[in-house]
């Protein structure tokens, strides 16, 4: 079978990786890739989110089945243009891809549905916002209700921090159209964990959790970003909170979305906080987060394109998913600057000196008259599988220091919590 992967970073390499591991596949193209893709799949000039030339594309190459890996084309409705068009493609339909398309959208949905999140009140007046600020007095956190990569949400300490956050958004537009209008909720104290599960729309299957760390710099410091690395299993996640995860959000998720008659084939993402109440939902993702996609399927022990045919026919039920033993943890090299502005075009050396156990997953990288090169903020996820958490640190760890590009930036605490715990 052909198989088609939307997207060009590091979760889509690590897509194609374990697609290319499925006896039942032939081909994998990808759009538009990357200089790692490349090594497993033909990389086509298409952009993920040209809807209309990826369908046109899929049509005329008698694509099987089509894998959706950023938001975008998801929340502009490509599912559900495919599928018009007879296609068979993992991902939600356009409705249901609201919930990670808007955060305010997402949080009058749990609240309908009774699913447990941080307090919030929505704005599209920044006037209106900022007195809401002035009135709660605590600490908050103020989101940009659209999409924004990862980095519109930014945690204040202060009103006067929030005040200039909401001014950001709204009046700066520093995130662009994704601030026309913001949230601005209570902020939870807790760990975080995040909980990818594939769902047919019926049966929910969670996968292994997982922890990212958003924050650029060591003890979670610095500006929020896409992520710096992830690992899994996290400890935290315990078979209790398993269970009340399941119960009190997973399930009630689908079974509001199928109330609402929305389409859901594909995997929901709920990013979590644990907190003394216990979990509470800090957003949805309508897709394979990045890069907790590196480690999470590193471990699975299961045909992914085989999980994927399942969902689409509803008949995920009907499948065992089996995940391997130990741990994985996925390191993100930056380039520098990163979250903010940051050079393109440096060239890395030392890919082939990293030890064969150890997967360089490519986020934002090119090929440059023969050489790979630097192309986005977020360059490398380097990605190891270990007995346990300590295991798979050492080697990925050891795997970045093989690697070298002009100003190249990690951190350098990746599972150090789970280490601890």
């Amino acid at each position: 079978m052909k198989v088609l992967v939307v997207g060009g970073g590091g979760r889509e390499h690590a897509l194609v990786w374990k697609i290319a591991q499925s006896p039942k596949v032939d081909k994998i193209y990808c759009a538009p890739g990357n200089a790692g893709i490349a090594q497993l799949a033909a990389c086509v000039d298409i952009k993920a989110g040209d809807v209309d030339a990826l369908l046109k594309f899929a049509v005329k190459e008698n694509i099987h089945l089509t894998v959706v890996g950023p938001e975008a084309p998801l929340i502009e409705g490509i599912v559900d243009k495919f599928n018009r068009a007879g296609l068979r493609i993992f991902g939600p339909g356009r409705d249901a891809a609201q919930l990670e398309g808007s955060k305010a959208l997402a949080k009058h949905f749990m609240a309908e549905y009774g699913i447990p999140t941080a307090r919030y009140a929505a704005f599209h007046d920044a006037k209106e916002a900022m007195d809401h600020v002035r009135e709660k007095n605590c600490p908050l956190v103020v989101k940009a209700s659209g999409l924004a990569a990862g980095k519109g949400v930014i945690v204040c300490e202060y009103v006067a921090d929030a005040l200039d956050a909401v001014r950001r958004v709204m009046v700066d537009k520093e995130f662009g159209a994704a601030g026309t209008q913001v949230v601005i909720e209570e902020r939870l104290e807790g760990e975080e964990v995040s909980v990818l599960a594939f769902t047919d729309g019926k049966t929910i299957v969670p996968m292994v959790p997982s922890q990212d760390h958003k924050r650029v710099f060591d003890n979670d410091r610095g500006p929020n970003t896409g992520g710096m690395g992830a690992y899994a299993p996290a400890p935290l996640y315990t078979p209790e909170l398993h269970q009340r995860v399941v119960k009190e959000i997973l399930e009630p998720t689908i079974k509001g979305m199928a109330e609402q008659g929305w389409s859901y084939k594909g995997v929901i993402y709920a990013g979590l906080m644990v907190t003394k109440d216990g979990p509470k939902v800090l957003e949805y993702n309508v897709r394979f987060g990045d890069p907790e996609t590196q480690p999470v399927l590193s471990l699975l022990d299961t045909d992914l394109v085989e999980i994927m045919e399942a969902v689409i026919d509803e008949r995920l039920d009907q499948i065992e998913v089996k995940w391997k033993k130990g741990a994985s943890v996925c390191v993100v090299m930056s380039a520098p600057g990163y979250p903010g502005s940051y050079p393109k075009g440096d060239v890395i050396t030392g890919l082939d000196k990293v030890p064969r156990e150890v997967v360089v997953f490519h986020a934002g990288t090119a090929v440059k008259e023969g050489e790979i090169v630097t192309s986005g903020g977020r360059v490398l996820g380097v990605t190891a599988v270990g007995s346990d958490i300590s295991d798979a640190v050492e080697k990925a760890y050891h795997g970045v220091e093989q690697i070298n590009f002009n100003g190249a930036h990690y951190r350098k605490d990746i599972g150090a919590k789970a280490i601890k715990s």
